[in-house]
């Protein structure tokens, strides 16, 4: 008499951690900095009197990229960015650096204000609120938005900017860091953004587990293996646990 065994079942990992991207997957990145950018030329212009010639989109980027070219740590340094392209419109209309760079400083921190702007995504708090009872959370960013002045911050265990690794998502800096500080493998985390190779593909060459945030409907043509993906943040917690467990 044969006996049949069955084959091995795939037990799928518990998770334990669970990393979040923040623009682009808890709000809208375009509108926050649109609008931060409109306000911040404005205040620019009514502190020094003069109606600034910024140019168009083409010529932002030019400045931007000749800037990282000349040094290529503002392509992870964001703040020192944003520093030297205010001192690229306004150097010219102060007599000394001493007041050009309390002029930036000021410039940059009004900056940093509009940019903490943002309206949520609905249901990611409630989300949030949910899971931090249960997993251990951090933030992985290539921004530099601080969940301090976003008030979210109690719900995480660490918060990573580019700045803190020296480099962008999809390079593993992030997620080597958050394995180290956390000290959860990453076959036990759990990744979530909305960029398919800066969020998607970034943790998953590493082994670890993905949701993608896939609010635009967009075709996931990287590989024939398309993520377990998700456009409403009400639609998470359910996903996780069928993909997961409880």
């Amino acid at each position: 008499m044969k006996i049949l065994i069955p084959g091995l079942i795939k037990k799928m990992p518990k998770i334990k951690l669970i990393t979040f991207d923040l623009d682009d997957t808890f709000w809208d990145i375009k509108r926050t900095i649109v609008n931060a950018e409109i306000n911040s030329r404005k205040w620019i212009e009514d502190r020094i009197e003069r109606k600034i010639e910024w140019g168009t989109i083409d010529d932002f980027l030019k400045i931007r990229n000749e800037l990282i070219k000349d040094n290529p740590a503002l392509n992870y340094d964001l703040g020192l960015l944003r520093k030297k392209i205010i001192s690229y419109h306004t150097q010219k209309y102060f007599r000394n650096q001493k007041d050009l760079d309390e002029f930036i400083e000021e410039a940059f921190m009004f900056f940093l204000e509009e940019r903490h702007k943002v309206k949520f995504f609905d249901d990611v708090i409630t989300v949030l609120e949910k899971l931090s009872s249960k997993y251990k959370l951090g933030v992985l960013t290539n921004g530099n938005a601080d969940i301090k002045k976003l008030g979210i911050d109690h719900m995480f265990e660490f918060s990573l900017s580019s700045m803190d690794v020296k480099s962008n998502k999809p390079d593993q800096g992030h997620f080597v860091k958050a394995k180290e500080l956390s000290q959860i493998s990453f076959q036990n985390t759990l990744h979530v953004g909305d960029h398919p190779v800066n969020d998607v593909y970034g943790a998953r060459k590493l082994g670890i587990n993905v949701m993608w945030f896939n609010l635009n409907n967009l075709v996931w043509d990287i590989d024939g293996n398309p993520p377990i993906q998700f456009k409403k943040w009400s639609e998470f917690i359910n996903l996780l646990e069928e993909n997961y467990g409880s």
